[in-house]
């Protein structure tokens, strides 16, 4: 009997896991899974040797790195000492899980990663401890294919996730209806982001700039999209003097009946880009943080659509650039200039055509198992 353990760190990797698990078990319902991660990986029929609530908020206090480090050996001697499987499969949460391949190097079990640290991105020397713990990079974007190839690394191409995982638009009307909003008046989307770090930066600023957009132009009607591990009535203090509407739990049927979108950088990026609905990226941080992004980056941009497709499709409203009135004429663009926001629109589709129409949970499952025979 073969056995897979298989390690995630947050939510979206228990997805993806919990989709490689049920492939695996289609195909052989008699290998064994165990693993960390969540409810997508246990119903999928794996045991979880613990839920990843455990790992997450891990920050910057002595005692949460300690925790964090403590996991990260429990979990490697029960892998090498007990469970002793023939592959172990990494999803994401790189700087944990490239540290249990390092342990787990020389016992002769197989280590693959699917979603690997974006070492094109910034701090590219970690891609020597990726060529030197990990058997088999499962990469999900075509550019890093050949970058892995060029070190010598073991790769396949998986094709995103999300080309297959993304649901249907929403139907406008129902969604309208169901929200109180007016399908006759355009609507702009506000994505804030998840992390508290982020709104306390990003969240003022997009919502001054709504105030002013709506004040120039008051058909144009605001949603903000609340994420699920924030907690209720965050955004009350910003939108008391408004007629902005707060959806939580909706994020992908947001995007998808939006006429533009204000967005912070990451993968609702590359969502609404699959949606195709025009977006502007903004981000503002410590300036600190900044100035060492700055160092160790290895590219200059920053939002998943123009990094796909290696052109400027997306505005990227960094540091500096990150200001109301610039936020208000990009936006404008989008919803009064039709010739641009055709362009865009057309633009934003080079996106799907370079990420191919692979099921990547397939490919990752095909992988596991053309390694296992």
């Amino acid at each position: 009997m073969k056995k897979i353990f298989i390690i995630t760190g947050e939510y979206s990797g228990d997805i993806h896991a919990g989709r490689v698990a049920e492939i695996l078990k289609q195909r052989n319902p008699e290998i064994e899974i165990e693993g960390i991660g969540s409810i997508n990986l246990q119903n999928a029929g794996a045991k979880l040797f613990c839920d990843h609530s455990k790992m997450s908020g891990f920050g910057f206090s002595l005692k949460m790195a300690m925790d964090h480090l403590s996991l990260e050996k429990k979990v490697s001697d029960y892998i090498l000492n007990e469970y002793k499987p023939d592959l172990v499969l990494l999803i994401d949460y790189g700087t944990f899980n490239l540290r249990v391949a390092k342990r787990l190097k020389g016992h002769g079990i197989k280590v693959f990663h699917y979603i690997p640290p974006q070492v094109w991105a910034s701090r590219k020397w970690r891609i020597k401890g990726i060529k030197k713990y990990v058997d088999e990079v499962l990469c999900i974007f075509p550019f890093e294919e050949d970058m892995y190839k060029e070190y010598g690394i073991n790769v396949h191409y998986c094709g995103h996730p999300l080309i297959k995982q993304l649901p249907e638009k929403a139907n406008r009307e129902d969604f309208f209806a169901r929200h109180g909003l007016d399908t006759s008046r355009p609507l702009v989307s506000i994505f804030p982001g998840s992390r508290p770090i982020e709104l306390k930066f990003l969240a003022n600023t997009f919502i001054k700039a709504a105030k002013a957009l709506q004040k120039k132009h008051p058909e144009v009607q605001f949603c903000i999209s609340h994420a699920p591990n924030l907690s209720d009535g965050i955004f009350d203090k910003y939108i008391h003097d408004t007629d902005f509407k707060v959806i939580k739990g909706e994020n992908q049927a947001l995007l998808s009946v939006s006429d533009s979108l204000i967005l912070a950088s990451g993968t609702v990026a590359l969502e609404a880009s699959l949606y195709q609905v025009p977006l502007l990226i903004g981000y503002k941080g410590p300036w600190i943080l900044y100035l060492l992004y700055l160092l160790f980056r290895c590219i200059k941009k920053v939002s998943l659509p123009n990094i796909v497709t290696g052109e400027d499709i997306v505005p990227e409203l960094i540091q500096a650039k990150f200001n109301v009135d610039n936020i208000c004429y990009e936006t404008e663009r989008f919803l009064y200039n039709k010739e641009y926001r055709e362009k865009t629109i057309a633009e934003l589709g080079k996106v799907r055509t370079k990420l191919s129409d692979k099921y990547s949970a397939q490919e990752v499952a095909e992988e596991i198992i053309r390694a296992l025979n």
